[in-house]
């Protein structure tokens, strides 16, 4: 299934995408929710929708203002360096365990929305990642059982403002400027994708300049290993979100210049199967005056 959380007249509904057409599935069941919540929560629910589905009228992809698939995840844990080119370009010795942080629920919006440059610094920087929605509950999961544990995949943009990621060796402040995570659209789950959403191709282009392009088939680390090196140290809930890294070509390490984001642009991450998240830059200021 292809899920897509969005604004409709009557507040945010979950849609079932299918091509460039939409079911909305809160119509059809009020027992849906607004995000995607309760279907992560109750499969059987998921599984009551099915004949629903069959023959419900449908409305244009293109419609819909999407929202973020989960309103307020309850934790959201990243991993800074999962691609090898990416930690050489970023001067740093490959690590034998994953170096993680964690982001707070302002720091995130949806795809579409504005990606906000702060007024304090111009080196907002972006990273293409592959992002995993978990899908029950666990802890001391084991590699062979973690991806048991995945509702679904999506795509983040982890922006991130580098002078202040560098204040601090806990990288925290960087990371968790306000509106600089972006995610979505879609959320698909496991069955529509290879086993751990691997060898997929991953970009990030600013109109029809490329600035990452690999494939999470590159990780170091697994969607399977994370989840199981995370669930080590606490309990993994239905919800919450795993961000997996970012491959090699962010803007602090181009060559002979950085490549920041500027107002005005627009950033599309792009992973093969799931979607593009697509996000115009804007200045702080204009923000808040538009907020």
């Amino acid at each position: 299934m292809k899920y897509l959380v969005g604004k409709t007249s009557t507040g945010n509904a979950v849609f079932a995408v299918n091509g460039e057409s939409a079911i909305n599935l809160t119509a059809l069941d009020d027992s849906v929710g607004s995000d995607l919540a309760r279907l992560i929560n109750n499969p059987a629910l998921t599984a009551s929708l099915a004949a629903k589905i069959d023959g419900a009228d449908t409305v244009p992809v293109t419609s819909i203002t999407p929202a973020l698939p989960v309103s307020k995840p309850g934790t959201i844990i990243c991993l800074g360096l999962n691609y090898i080119e990416h930690i050489k370009e970023g001067g740093y010795d490959i690590p034998d365990y994953p170096a993680l942080f964690m982001r707070g629920n302002n720091s995130i919006m949806a795809a579409g929305a504005p990606l906000v440059r702060p007024s304090c610094s111009e080196k907002l920087d972006y990273e293409a990642e592959l992002m995993v929605i978990i899908g029950k509950q666990g802890r001391h999961i084991s590699e062979a059982d973690a991806l048991d544990h995945v509702f679904g995949y999506t795509v983040f943009n982890d922006g991130s403002v580098r002078d202040y990621q560098r204040k601090t060796h806990q990288w925290t402040p960087g990371k968790n400027f306000d509106n600089t995570g972006a995610i979505g659209p879609f959320v698909v789950t496991p069955d529509e994708l290879p086993s751990g959403a691997s060898g997929l191709k991953i970009e990030s282009r600013v109109g029809d300049e490329v600035l990452q392009s690999s494939n999470t088939g590159n990780m170091i680390w697994s969607v399977a290993q994370a989840i199981s090196i995370i669930s080590e140290y606490t309990t993994l809930e239905p919800g919450d979100h795993i961000a997996l890294g970012t491959p090699p070509g962010v803007g602090h390490a181009k060559k002979p210049n950085p490549r920041w984001l500027r107002p005005g642009e627009v950033i599309d991450i792009e992973i093969e199967q799931i979607g593009i998240c697509s996000n115009l830059i804007v200045d702080e200021s204009e923000f808040e005056a538009e907020v």
